[in-house]
């Protein structure tokens, strides 16, 4: 079984566990991740550190999950 990987500091944003087949994962809340960093960094430092360090990192299966809530980049509502 592949170990649930977490973001590290970041364990306030979990919302959840997903499973995809035998495989679990951690979920998290992007939003809540976004609103951690920006206690040190403008929203456009805090989305780009996201993005490249945060969500961007692929280790495998165990990899969390990020949930976007805002639904209006992929369904226009």
């Amino acid at each position: 079984m592949t170990p649930i990987m977490q973001a590290d500091g970041y364990d306030h944003c979990i919302i959840g566990v997903a499973e995809r087949g035998s495989q679990q994962f951690l979920v998290y809340d992007k939003e809540k991740i976004l609103e951690t960093l920006m206690v040190d960094m403008t929203y456009e430092e805090a989305l780009e550190h996201y993005e490249f360090n945060i969500h961007g990192s692929w280790l495998g299966n165990g990899t969390p999950a990020f949930v976007d809530h805002d639904l209006t980049e992929f369904y226009g509502f």
